[in-house]
């Protein structure tokens, strides 16, 4: 049987420098590469934006969203680029795939209204990250049985 390549769930996890005197915008910005929610030198980082939305003003609808990221932009002398109301509800799936973000009626906000240490422990590490990793050893589990075992064997 041929499996699918798509993958059922996906994280990519990067080590930066500790967060010594980083804050605001920036320290949303690092957050958000760390999780491979962005890429080293993308501009476009809207996501940061959202985030970092999200994160000030606890419960946003999505029309109170846009205005949100387009003021943060604004104070960053930022272009405003990626703001069309279909890209931040793109954004919002890929924080909300994360568990970061949920939708609770017409708003979004923080999942359950906790601190992000806490939502990394819960849902990323010990769920998502568990996940993957067990899922990766049943592959280092079936790939040793296939090419270790007839090799003892001979």
């Amino acid at each position: 049987m041929k499996s699918k390549d798509i993958p059922l769930s996906e994280l990519t996890l990067r080590k930066y420098e500790r967060p010594y005197k980083i804050k605001g915008r920036d320290l949303v910005s690092k957050l958000c590469l760390g999780l491979g929610l962005l890429q080293p030198g993308d501009s476009r980082d809207v996501i940061v934006d959202v985030l970092h939305a999200l994160l000030i003003n606890k419960k946003l609808d999505s029309k109170k969203l846009e205005d949100e990221v387009i003021l943060l932009r604004k104070k960053s002398k930022l272009a405003m680029n990626g703001i069309a109301s279909s890209n931040l509800r793109r954004q919002l799936r890929r924080l909300r795939e994360v568990f970061l973000v949920e939708k609770i009626g017409t708003e979004y906000r923080i999942s359950e209204q906790e601190q992000l240490t806490n939502i990394y422990r819960e849902k990323i590490e010990q769920f998502l990250l568990k996940s993957i990793t067990s899922r990766l050893e049943e592959y280092f589990n079936a790939a040793d049985k296939e090419f270790f075992s007839k090799t003892k064997n001979k």
